[in-house]
């Protein structure tokens, strides 16, 4: 963990027989890091209430209309419904036909309305990563994580929508992008990553075709890849100056994409997703969407699997807005991390020891993969 200084290109091949990554400090090294200088936090501001985020909007706070359990059969189908028509109007925009406006529309609307009344089992859904592709994967989940966002910031039944449609369309474009390029493991050349940028354009030029000129939906597509210092693209705004959607498709794009499996990276687990947006607060994002997003996804949302002090390893059902640390856990394996016949629900806001006087705490949030374990094959 001393770490060494790595002096030539022979050095550089040499270490990568050995490691998949490594880490570079910069305050050691001979060579001056100017993206790191360039990328630095700005200097602290002024907070603003999600009043003067959105001062032309009429906010309100939402509370649970049921149960996760209650809640969890109608989001299953809303979910179903959701994929169903992703699937289809995907592989009609892969085929160059239009954009069917009206499906997705009606795609949405159940998913949305299902995270308005508990959001907890859509984001369950979310974890479980049901479609074919990493796009299809990718649009589903972002509609949903938007979706719970504006919830969380009190918007209009409206603005769900139109972020539930914006979510699902950003990344249209890609479909009709190299899919070599979209998925190559190796470093993109300049005029590779500039096709893989224009899907911005693309998508905003098929969304437009088909009638579609929500403002707001338009907004998340072209601008969803602007980031808050201005590093990002196609503009280079900054700030106030990316539309308010956009900011939030930017946050939900990106915790989707490190929190999914992609052909050059490994899902990372939600706990570590939350900790890198937080410390990319007023560089890449606004630090106050950051802050209700993880508000409103919590450091360990459903379908997150975790493992507990006992050692035993489960995956969290559904989780108390007051007490993030301590949801609800299905127990999966027991404290050898061998698979229970038995499985059994520990609600951790009532259970806070084991029966030996232990005191009973997740400890660590896994890769969805963990110990072997089949995500999408876990039934409730």
């Amino acid at each position: 963990m001393q770490g060494f200084l790595l002096k030539s290109q022979r050095d550089i091949d040499k270490i990568s027989k050995f490691c998949e990554f490594v880490y570079v400090d910069f305050e050691k090294s001979e060579v001056a890091d100017q993206t790191t200088k360039k990328r630095a936090a700005p200097v602290s501001r002024p907070r603003k209430t999600k009043q003067e985020l959105f001062p032309n909007r009429s906010l309100s706070d939402y509370r649970d209309a049921g149960q996760f359990g209650d809640e969890y059969p109608k989001a299953r189908q809303a979910i179903t419904t959701l994929t169903t028509g992703v699937t289809n109007i995907f592989d009609s925009v892969s085929k160059g036909s239009g954009l069917d406006v009206v499906k997705v529309k009606r795609s949405v609307e159940p998913m949305v309305e299902s995270i308005t009344r508990n959001p907890d089992a859509c984001i369950w859904l979310a974890r479980m990563k049901q479609a074919d592709t990493y796009t299809y994967q990718h649009s589903i989940g972002c509609s949903i994580w938007a979706v719970a966002l504006g919830r969380q910031l009190g918007l209009p039944k409206p603005d769900l929508r139109s972020l539930a449609i914006g979510g699902l369309l950003f990344d249209v474009g890609k479909l009709q992008v190299d899919k070599e390029l979209i998925d190559a493991k190796r470093k993109l050349s300049d005029q590779e990553f500039q096709m893989v940028q224009n899907h911005v354009n693309l998508g905003l030029e098929a969304v437009k075709k088909s009638g579609l000129m929500n403002k707001d939906v338009l907004e998340m597509i072209e601008y969803h890849h602007e980031r808050h210092d201005g590093s990002g693209y196609p503009k280079g705004l900054k700030g106030d100056q990316i539309p308010i959607f956009a900011r939030i498709a930017a946050i939900v794009d990106c915790y989707d994409a490190i929190t999914s499996h992609r052909s050059y990276a490994k899902a990372l687990p939600p706990s570590m997703a939350i900790k890198m947006l937080y410390e990319w607060r007023d560089i890449d994002f606004q630090a106050e969407l950051v802050e209700e997003f993880i508000q409103a996804v919590g450091i360990y949302p459903a379908g997150t699997l975790v493992e507990l002090s006992s050692g035993q390893v489960g995956v969290v059902l559904s989780e108390y807005r007051t007490r993030r640390l301590r949801p609800k856990v299905m127990i999966l394996l027991d404290a050898n991390k061998k698979p229970i016949m038995d499985v059994q629900t520990i609600n951790l806001l009532e259970v806070t020891h084991t029966e030996d006087g232990q005191p009973l705490d997740i400890v660590n949030s896994l890769e969805p993969d963990a110990y072997g374990i089949d995500m999408a094959g876990i039934q409730l």
